[in-house]
């Protein structure tokens, strides 16, 4: 079974099929274990193929954006990794409405943009990583979130193509429901006409502001902890004397302390030891329980 199928992908998929391929180098961590499978599909029609190849052999897949909010265990991840990097998408309709691909950066969105004369996603502009991934985490800064001005969410499920009103949406803080198996493909905004040079400005004024606050240095996945209902979990780790607390080479950023860095050679247990050790410490100084933002996939390496 495992040969038919490693014959029929490399014959089927038109796009990058990658095997035993380290996830090390696909998130903004550095570290992971190999996925079996890691495939760049082409098009549209080629994602269509993977999914009926990956559903006729019943492989499990994970879809990842540009992998920056992304934890992989040191096993590595058992079935395929998609990649939608392929789906560039960026085209403007009408006078406010602008349409873009599950693959664009989103710095190359914001740019379009404002290029186009349209306001409403600058904050997005400092975020590193891709619509995907910024649409399924709900991503937001400077008090805007993502789904303030969607207007309609192209997601594949059962390998059709549904489209989906905002209406339609459950979302909230740093969360976008997703069915099981269901791809975010394609999204629509709806913006506002404004100036370039004001939309440059304040394009400017966020990325200035991130990078007095969150430029740290090393290898990370931007804020690992959610903030917590009416307070900011940066200031949480603070206060009980986690700056700069180390296990292995992952380490409480000094400049952020919602930053864990890769300080060199850390593994993904580094990481959840020391994500463990911050949520241990803030319950037992301020009763507050920190729950992750990053997303942790994988198998642990004895698995």
């Amino acid at each position: 079974m495992k040969k038919a199928f490693s014959e029929r992908i490399v014959q089927e998929i038109r796009g990058t099929v990658l095997r035993d391929e380290p996830m090390a180098r696909h998130t903004s961590l550095r570290v992971g274990g190999p996925t079996d499978w890691f495939v760049v599909p082409t098009d549209s029609d080629d994602l269509q193929s993977l999914l009926d190849l990956l559903g006729e052999f019943e492989i499990p897949f994970l879809v990842v954006g540009g992998g920056y909010n992304l934890l992989v265990r040191d096993g590595g991840i058992r079935g395929c990794v998609i990649s939608l990097e392929r789906f560039d998408l960026l085209d403007r309709e009408g006078a406010v409405l602008v349409h873009a691909g599950a693959g664009v950066e989103n710095a190359a969105l914001v740019r379009f943009c404002r290029d186009q004369g349209l306001t409403g996603l600058e904050f997005l502009g400092g975020i590193p990583g891709r619509l995907g991934g910024a649409l399924a985490m709900n991503a937001g800064a400077g008090g805007g979130e993502i789904t303030d001005s969607l207007e309609t969410l192209v997601v594949v499920k059962d390998r059709t193509l549904i489209k989906k009103e905002r209406n339609q949406l459950v979302f909230g803080y740093r969360f976008l429901h997703l069915e099981p198996g269901e791809i975010i493909v394609k999204a629509s905004f709806r913006l506002t006409e404004g100036d370039p040079e004001e939309i440059s400005d304040r394009m400017k004024s966020f990325l200035e502001k991130r990078r007095a606050t969150q430029q740290v240095g090393y290898p990370n996945a931007g804020s690992f902890f959610k903030n917590p209902p009416g307070g900011l979990a940066w200031r949480c780790i603070d206060g009980a004397g986690l700056r700069g607390s180390r296990i292995g080479g992952a380490e409480v950023s000094t400049v952020h302390a919602n930053f864990l860095v890769n300080r060199g050679g850390a593994s993904a247990d580094d990481f959840l030891a020391l994500a463990a050790r911050v949520k241990e410490q803030v319950r037992e100084q301020s009763g507050v329980e920190l729950t992750e933002e990053v997303r942790i996939v994988g198998v642990d390496l004895q698995q």
